[in-house]
């Protein structure tokens, strides 16, 4: 065992507190390890020990952390998420340990600084490491012990270290509490659900491990096997099972707190109702918690889920028979947004006894539509459709299975899947794709609380396997608008032995309110971005056998509302701009006839105005006019309140203009006018997967965008955006400017005509400023137009062609650089040799004259005029023996700008 480097810290509470003590810091060797100590009167102090500890014979990095007094306290392991480290879960750590734990923290094998290669919780890998950590606990004089090398200890933690918790529970008898958080119970079902092969999250998977080589080698070998395929073979079910949970299911007899994530596409729901079937079976207490949140974000409830997991362990651990553990299922519901900070309001809705995924099923007839591909039965009408049987549909699976459905998106769609319980739709489907079969409008509200199911009659033309996704719509009234409620979609994988006769197959489980007045739409897809599918096309036709059958959980009751009804209505104006930058395909108001003198004008923008909400004479932006030509730059300049952001989202088609137009080459903008397609945009803090590499984030982009991928041109927005190697790499490790540069790099995908750049060099240092501005001059010099605001004025001034300044909603003034910074008072003399000091101080003591300044090459002055002529200042110098070269009108950005807005010349 290596030696123990061991430091105390102060827990800090998040209050500040009267300090009743001075700071003592003591140096103390303690077998060769190093402790430091702060005292206070607050909160007990938490010491955390360092150490390299091998209890499977690799190197394992730990921390232990422990708080005041000398009793005896039972023990919590805390395992991190995959990809990774101890660090992730210090805070937990600390706070458990102040609460009287003895907490021990670990990087799994290939994480952090522990040794070995990433096996996914084998049984001889990371979970006997838990095991070794456990022994480890048994031997500290400060751990509960329930006998002699059997500590009083509970394992926590959240993904992959939510599973090995499971797991240490079925392979080592000592485990006493288990509370795993968003985890899988197989990890092959959660891969390859169905047979069918999870592509986007196998892929995260692997990178945010750190490449293949990272893992044992024969899960390496599965993987790429599998991914070239594109179909998991029984060998690679095979050996993920074994190492999932689900293995050792009779085995885990202990209380189980468990909490899942409604926005998961990774592990969803299903794997929950798994784990609670199996162990409450087994007779132990086990309590299910759906959370908002997931690993498609969202969000985690990280206070409420630590303090119930907290809770959990003072039942369990510390035996306090007094303590709340909370409801048997509690769920998490979303409706409305609260108008004092824009967050979404959440209640809970809770049940004694956990309902399962299909407690009140409630069947909803359904008919064939025709939307997606060709009807094959004729159906009732929507509002008097009776039953489903013999309703059929006929769709194709296109060669090379793109361009793919979107529903959720890794990392992303949790964001997205947020918008479901506020009435925004984010999936998209292709015609000629997909079946869709619907019900009539509901007579009354119905909540959705687990897995739908439908009885289907599928069948493949050529006799080969079908893959098919289902998934349903929340549809509004007018059949407008559609809503993928938590942006889940179920893969299925149908054999030929299965086809021809009726099948019953599960949607996703979901906890989701339909409006009275809305339908279901059951669809049908015959690909996914997230799943491979086959690349041979392939015609497939789904007959609807019976009902969607929808589970009420009709024991689960809502807690009642902590603010005014009203605050659920409120509109998330925020979160339907993002939904309008991701589909387009939206309604289109009537949009004027294209002007055939404006074809070859990137932008013209006349009369533009634009009032605040529920304001009658307040402007954002009043009367603005001006026009961008090919090949320019054009700096949007203005004080905070000109109107240049609220100028921009009318530019992208965000929001409408209340009086004038703005075109695109020639063409009117809309919200989701075709030209927008031409228009590229780059707005300040754009969001990418971190795991995966620049280049797979780009990729994954342009997939989402549906277009083909040959007019991404991304080999010539990568050259301009210069970032090099560093495209292999992941994205968190990058810097602040290369992150600006991929996002630059993300709105230039199909050379867009038109690239709008709000903010592009925030939070960049002088050498990425400098190489943002290069980035800009070369895309333009392509004969391309970019606008771009911004408050750094030197780099307007240096970058930009063109200037258009806004005060207060209207232009104050438009123009190239040099027309606008070419006026003024301070005048340019240059000289044949370098000016020196005291040359200088004579020139700012002249009459008339208020400063002389050499400029920064020494060849010059930077002379202001106060009452003195130009003529007079020429006289003077010759007077003073300067060998003047030239003299001219100078004045910077800043000055004019300053200028400009102050009223001196608008």
């Amino acid at each position: 065992m290596e030696t123990p480097t061991v430091r105390w810290r102060r827990l800090l509470p998040r209050t500040p507190v009267r300090w009743a003590a001075a700071v003592a810091v003591l140096a103390v060797l303690v077998g060769g390890g190093t402790w430091t100590a702060v005292a206070d009167d607050g909160p007990p102090a938490v010491q955390r020990e360092d150490r390299m500890l091998r209890p499977g014979g690799v190197p394992i990095d730990t921390s232990y952390f422990t708080a005041g007094g000398s009793g005896k306290r039972p023990a919590v392991l805390i395992g991190h998420g995959f990809g990774g480290s101890k660090n992730d879960v210090r805070a937990q750590a600390e706070k458990l340990a102040a609460d009287g734990y003895a907490v021990l923290t670990w990087s799994a094998r290939g994480f952090g600084k522990s040794g070995g290669a990433i096996s996914l919780n084998d049984p001889e890998g990371e979970v006997k490491d838990v095991s070794g950590l456990i022994d480890w606990l048994a031997g500290r004089p400060e751990v509960e012990l329930d006998k002699k090398g059997d500590p009083r200890v509970g394992l926590t933690g959240a993904s992959y270290g939510g599973a090995v918790s499971l797991l240490a529970a079925g392979h080592d008898q000592r485990v006493d509490a288990i509370a795993p958080v968003i985890t899988y119970w197989n990890l092959a079902d959660a891969l390859f659900p169905d047979g069918v092969f999870k592509k986007l999250w196998a892929g995260i998977f692997v990178t945010s491990g750190g490449g293949c080589e990272k893992f044992e080698k024969k899960l390496c070998e599965m993987y790429e096997r599998v991914a070239v395929s594109g179909k998991p073979d029984a060998a690679a079910t095979e050996l993920l099972t074994e190492r999932s949970p689900s293995a050792v299911a009779d085995r885990i007899k202990v209380p189980s707190l468990l909490v899942q994530g409604q926005s998961d596409s990774l592990f969803p729901l299903g794997h929950a109702d798994a784990m609670q079937k199996a162990i409450s079976a087994n007779g132990a207490p086990v309590s299910v918690d759906w959370i908002s949140g997931g690993h498609d974000g969202g969000d985690s409830e990280t206070a409420r889920v630590e303090g119930r997991v907290g809770s959990w362990f003072d039942r369990y651990l510390k035996e306090e028979t007094g303590t709340d553990t909370g409801p048997a299922f509690r769920v998490t519901r979303t409706g409305g947004i609260d108008s004092t900070d824009g967050a979404a309001l959440k209640r809970g809705a809770s049940s004694d006894t956990y309902p399962g995924l299909r407690s009140g099923g409630r069947e909803i007839p359904l008919r064939a539509t025709g939307g997606g591909g060709a009807s094959a039965g004729t159906g009732a009408g929507a509002g008097t459709a009776t039953k489903s049987t013999g309703s059929a549909e006929t769709f194709r699976n296109p060669a090379g299975a793109v361009p793919p459905a979107i529903s959720a998106v890794p990392g992303v769609g949790g964001g997205l899947s947020q918008l479901s319980s506020l009435g925004v739709g984010l999936s998209l489907d292709f015609p000629g794709q997909f079946g869709r079969f619907e019900s009539a409008p509901l007579a009354t509200s119905v909540h959705v609380t687990g897995t739908p199911t439908v009885r289907v009659n599928v069948k493949e033309a050529a006799g080969r396997d079908a893959v098919l996704f289902g998934k349903v719509y929340d549809v509004s009234p007018d059949g407008r608008q559609q809503v993928l409620p938590s942006q889940l979609v179920a893969p299925y994988r149908i054999t030929p032995d299965q086809q021809g006769k009726p099948i019953e197959l599960a949607l996703p489980a979901v906890d989701h309110e339909f409006d009275a007045g809305h339908r279901m739409r059951l669809v049908f897809s015959a690909t996914d971005l997230g799943y491979a599918s086959p690349a041979e096309p392939a015609t497939y036709t789904v007959t609807a056998d019976g009902p969607l059958t929808v589970p009420t959980a009709p024991a689960v009751a809502t807690a009642a509302a902590t603010l005014p009804w009203w605050t659920w209505g409120l509109p998330a104006a925020a979160l339907v701009i993002a939904a309008g930058l991701l589909i387009t395909a939206r309604r289109r108001t009537a949009t004027p006839a294209p002007d055939p003198a404006l074809t070859d004008v990137p932008l013209q923008i006349t009369g533009l105005s634009k009032k605040y909400a529920k304001s009658v004479d307040r402007y954002a932006v009043r009367e603005l006019s001006f026009r961008v030509e090919k090949g320019q730059v054009l700096g949007l300049l203005g004080p905070n309140g000109a109107g240049k952001t609220t100028t921009l989202r009318m530019l992208m088609g965000l929001i409408t203009p209340d009086e004038g137009e703005i075109r695109v080459f020639g063409q009117a903008i809309r919200p989701g006018a075709p030209v927008l397609s031409r228009v590229g945009a780059f707005v300040e803090g754009a969001g990418f997967l971190p795991h995966l590499s620049g280049r797979a984030n780009l990729d994954l982009y342009w997939q989402a965008t549906g277009r083909p991928a040959e007019d991404a041109h991304i080999e010539e927005a990568l050259e301009i955006a210069g970032l090099g190697d560093a495209l292999a790499r992941a994205v968190r490790t990058y810097s602040q400017g290369m992150r600006q540069r991929l996002a630059i790099a993300q709105a230039m995908l199909g050379m867009p005509d038109l690239l709008i750049l709000d903010e592009p060099t925030n939070g960049l240092d002088p050498p990425q400023i400098r190489e943002m501005r290069d980035v800009m001059i070369r895309y333009a010099a392509g004969g391309r137009t970019v606008i771009v605001s911004s408050h750094l004025l030197s780099e307007v001034e240096q970058s930009c062609t063109h200037l258009v300044v806004m005060d207060r909603g209207r232009l104050v003034q438009a123009g190239p650089v040099a027309e606008i910074t070419g006026s003024g008072d301070m005048i340019l003399v240059t000289v044949a040799e370098t000016v020196s000091e005291p040359l200088a101080e004579k020139v700012a003591s002249l009459p008339g004259i208020g400063s002389a300044v050499p400029t920064d090459d020494g060849r010059g002055l930077l002379v202001r005029l106060d009452g003195a002529t130009t003529s007079r200042l020429v006289a003077d110098l010759v007077r003073l023996d300067v060998p003047v070269t030239g003299v001219g009108p100078h004045r910077r950005l800043e000055d004019a700008f300053l200028t400009l807005i102050s009223g001196g010349a608008a």
